[in-house]
């Protein structure tokens, strides 16, 4: 089953194939195809996991740094082979 990515960035609507075997979630995904440097982003997230004692922090902190880069609505669609 292929698993395709939904976004928008900058307001403007996209989407995408996704691999678990290329990314290691859908967030640095969109990044890529969109061409952000997720260098400091991934250092941070990194500290505040260390840190936190639960992992809201980390989505927390995910949510207003991708909204910040300017994306949103960012979903998983599940390919239907049935539906040929």
């Amino acid at each position: 089953m292929a698993t395709r990515i939904t976004y928008k960035f900058k307001g403007k609507a996209n989407e995408i194939n996704f691999a678990y075997d290329k990314f290691h979630d859908i967030y640095e995904a969109v990044a890529a195809a969109e061409g952000v440097d997720l260098t400091r982003y991934l250092m941070m997230a990194q500290q505040i996991e260390m840190t936190s004692k639960g992992s809201s922090a980390v989505r927390d902190f995910r949510n207003k740094e991708f909204a910040r880069f300017g994306f949103s609505d960012i979903y998983y669609i599940k390919d239907d082979p049935k539906a040929r």
